[in-house]
């Protein structure tokens, strides 16, 4: 069996798949692929047509779209059921991943985690107002998810699914920036749940650092 995750280091999506990885116990390979580079190589582009990242080729299987891979990798391969049986809860996972998707990463990732920890780090101009304006989205992010959690160890029950390490990547770029963390201890459920899964070795083991570390 030949799996290989191409993707950037620092990509949230590309950490999400190795997440999954990390916890279905899977052995695979990693290619860089940095899709802010000027010019994306022709062989990257003829896995993934439109250049953004991860891909997953799995012995010759070529597949794209970070929900498809983790839906993919955990129907495909033993290790612990990471998408719930109920409907009901598998309908709350499908939810949270969708809100997350639509509502998160662009204030989460792209402006507080980026300009208030990525951009310094990498010596790169950052923007106090992006911060700002991405801590007003991230508010009503977080009130919205703290609403749908379950009152369990996990987002949508008992057990660990891909809503927890979907969100949870987003959750860790975002809680590096303090005024993130902060927010994040204004919703208790959320705060809790993120101490616990935090604390996964899976967290560890795909944890990308920063540039220049």
């Amino acid at each position: 069996m030949s799996l290989v995750l191409h993707g950037y280091r620092y990509s949230v999506y590309v950490r999400i798949a190795r997440l999954v990885l990390a916890e279905k116990g899977l052995a695979y390979d990693r290619v860089e692929v940095n899709p802010f580079a000027a010019d994306v190589p022709a062989a990257y582009l003829a896995l993934h047509p439109f250049g953004r990242v991860p891909t997953l080729v799995h012995d010759g299987f070529v597949l794209y779209e970070t929900g498809a891979i983790s839906r993919y990798l955990d129907r495909a391969f033993a290790g612990p059921n990471l998408q719930p049986r109920s409907p009901r809860a598998l309908g709350r996972m499908d939810q949270i991943i969708g809100v997350v998707d639509s509502y998160g990463y662009w204030p989460l990732v792209r402006q507080v985690f980026s300009h208030r920890v990525f951009r310094p780090a990498a010596g790169q101009p950052a923007d106090a107002a992006e911060v700002g304006r991405g801590l007003a989205g991230a508010a009503k992010l977080l009130a919205a998810l703290e609403a749908l959690a379950a009152p369990d160890a996990f987002l949508v029950g008992p057990a660990l699914s891909l809503a927890d390490l979907h969100l949870g990547a987003m959750i860790a770029y975002f809680a590096a920036a303090p005024e993130g963390a902060a927010l994040l201890e204004n919703h208790p459920r959320l705060a809790a749940w993120w101490l616990h899964l935090g604390r996964r070795p899976s967290f560890a083991a795909t944890d990308p650092g920063l540039p220049n570390s």
